[in-house]
């Protein structure tokens, strides 16, 4: 069993910036890649950034250039910056990653961008 918990979430004008950060814990030694989703409302779980355990990392086309996913203090943390946020980055997100052939998913952070 994994557990994720995510933190940092909250309210920003557009334009303004947040930090997300995922720790994982249990069973964290067979985690491979982390990553970032997102869901608006009415909307589908839309990918957002992803870092393999390698350290290979994908955006989705929608975020390039404005967040950056890091490893934050190992394996069983990632971080997410988001900076010149959007009003249509206004969603809950969360953090998600594979164990043992699992599925894990945080409880979600909301991020409210205001225009």
């Amino acid at each position: 069993q994994v557990r994720l918990v995510e933190s940092g979430g909250g309210l920003v004008q557009a334009g303004g910036s947040l930090r997300l950060s995922c720790t994982a814990s249990g069973k964290t030694f067979k985690i491979t890649a982390m990553a970032w989703y997102r869901q608006a409302p009415g909307k589908q779980r839309d990918f957002v950034a992803r870092i393999g355990r390698g350290g290979n990392i994908n955006y989705a086309e929608s975020v390039k250039g404005r967040f950056t996913i890091t490893r934050d203090g190992g394996r069983e943390r990632v971080a997410l910056e988001m900076v010149s946020l959007k009003p249509e980055d206004t969603a809950i997100y969360y953090c998600h990653t594979i164990s043992e052939g699992t599925e894990y998913w945080g409880q979600g952070t909301q991020v409210t961008v205001s225009s």
